[in-house]
């Protein structure tokens, strides 16, 4: 199994968007992997949140990491999260 390496931008995401980085590795090992644009991957994992996000009370959260697979590792190019 490659190792999953989050870009800068990606780090910075995940502290915006309130994902954790276990959840992205987690969405990637665990989740079905697309194609998205620019010759890039991404896969979408919904977890139970049940919590408040933004003043608001959301009982799932689903994160989106668009990622690049290489040769010897992943590596997250950006982040999305989506309550609902």
């Amino acid at each position: 199994m490659k190792p999953i390496r989050l870009s800068g931008h990606a780090r910075d995401q995940i502290g915006r968007r309130g994902v954790h980085e276990d959840e992205v590795t987690f969405a990637i090992r665990h989740g079905s992997w697309q194609p998205s644009e620019q010759g890039r991957l991404e896969c979408k994992y919904d977890f139970s949140f049940a919590n408040v996000w933004n003043g608001k009370y959301y009982q799932t959260k689903q994160v989106r990491p668009i990622f690049v697979e290489e040769t010897n590792e992943i590596v997250v190019v950006t982040v999305y999260s989506y309550y609902f």
